[in-house]
């Protein structure tokens, strides 16, 4: 918990914060759950985006991890990291830099789902696994599509093949550990399904890889599978707590801000964060109850009800009451600081160049850079 005098007066906002004992617990969390199905995880770091991060992993960098750009895959293993998934599409066009990084000694496999990307990897000597379909939200194969035992058969025949991928990305469309359980047990056997088929073309298929947070978390047997990934997990934000995969306590990452001002017949009260410190992510807008674009707490972190960033322009934030709350507005005198609560922390972590990182107990507040690029 984050010390009661601990001060921002050095910080100019808006800042990232991050509550490093909140993410810590949130990391351990997984990890127990990865330990009692009986099968590793695969951290995506899409979100982090810190070797400093990626460091207090379970595995450090000996752990396998996942990434999203090549651009994360070449940071992280220079970072020491080197049992990378590129867990997007590959464009024949960037298989020169799997090339090279693969040359430094980095084990960085692809994903595809066509025979064009097959015989674009088996020319470039790169080995793959083939993305499953498992709920219609993305690209990938279906387990009975004829064309997974084509892909196959390409890779097989050069020594590529690892195995088959999915993601359950609709499972962010549902609530409640029961309706993640049964996203999660649809990708296990959609994956599981295309693992059995290509062993029963004759062809090697070491690698059943699945995962998304809420299936992760909701995962209740995960039989014939390797491996789970989650990446937004280790922050956590408002659109998992909105389905039930956290609590609002437990997200680790929050933008500091200032109050700038009032608007006092309309309700509002000014701040100098905008749509460029928060991000345009509206991913609770679809939920039971939407966040605008943001929970507002004080700057100990501690939520102030029904108060949310109700609008944002460029560098201003509009906080208000939630419609339909008869809270009262607070006093918040110009200069307040305030700490707002992300909708989706891949996105508003994205607006940063590095996290003002909170500590446990009487330590110091660090920095952690962070990047981005592709």
């Amino acid at each position: 918990m984050q010390r009661e005098d601990f001060g921002f007066d050095g910080l100019t906002t808006p800042a990232l914060l991050l509550d490093v004992g909140k993410m810590t617990r949130n990391i351990e969390r997984l990890d127990a759950r990865a330990k009692d199905l009986g099968v590793t995880l695969r951290p995506h770091l899409k979100t982090a985006k810190s070797a400093e991060i990626s460091k207090r992993l379970s595995g450090g960098v000996n752990g396998p991890i996942t990434v999203s750009t090549l651009a994360e895959a070449e940071v992280f293993h220079v970072a020491g990291h080197t049992d990378i998934l590129y867990a997007v599409g590959i464009a024949p066009q960037k298989l020169g830099r799997v090339q090279a990084l693969r040359a430094k000694g980095c084990d960085l496999v692809v994903i595809l789902d066509n025979t064009d990307q097959a015989s674009a990897v088996a020319e470039a000597d790169v080995p793959a696994l083939i993305e499953i379909d498992s709920d219609g939200h993305r690209g990938g194969l279906a387990p009975d599509d004829p064309e997974l035992i084509k892909v196959g058969e390409i890779l097989h025949k050069h020594g590529l093949l690892r195995g088959v991928m999915t993601h359950a990305g609709e499972s962010y469309n549902v609530r409640g550990a029961d309706a993640h359980a049964k996203f999660a047990e649809l990708e296990r056997s959609m994956a599981v399904k295309a693992a059995e088929a290509l062993r029963g073309a004759g062809l090697e298929c070491p690698t059943v890889s699945v995962g998304s947070t809420p299936t992760a978390h909701g995962a209740r047997d995960l039989t014939g599978v390797t491996e789970m990934r989650a990446g937004v997990y280790m922050f956590f934000d408002l659109v998992m707590a909105g389905i039930d995969v956290c609590r609002v306590d437990d997200i680790a990452l929050s933008v500091l801000t200032t109050v700038i001002g009032h608007q006092r017949a309309k309700g509002w009260v000014m701040i100098d964060a905008g749509w460029m410190a928060m991000s345009r992510d509206r991913g609770t807008f679809v939920q039971d109850v939407d966040q605008g674009y943001g929970v507002v707490c004080d700057a100990q972190g501690r939520v102030m009800r029904d108060l949310i960033v109700s609008s944002a322009n460029q560098e201003h934030g509009i906080i208000s009451v939630r419609e339909g709350s008869d809270e009262p507005l607070p006093d918040l005198a110009v200069g307040t600081q305030l700490r707002i609560l992300p909708n989706h922390s891949c996105a508003t972590a994205a607006q940063f160049d590095w996290y003002n990182v909170l500590p446990e107990g009487d330590g110091a507040m660090e920095i952690w850079p962070r990047f981005g690029g592709w």
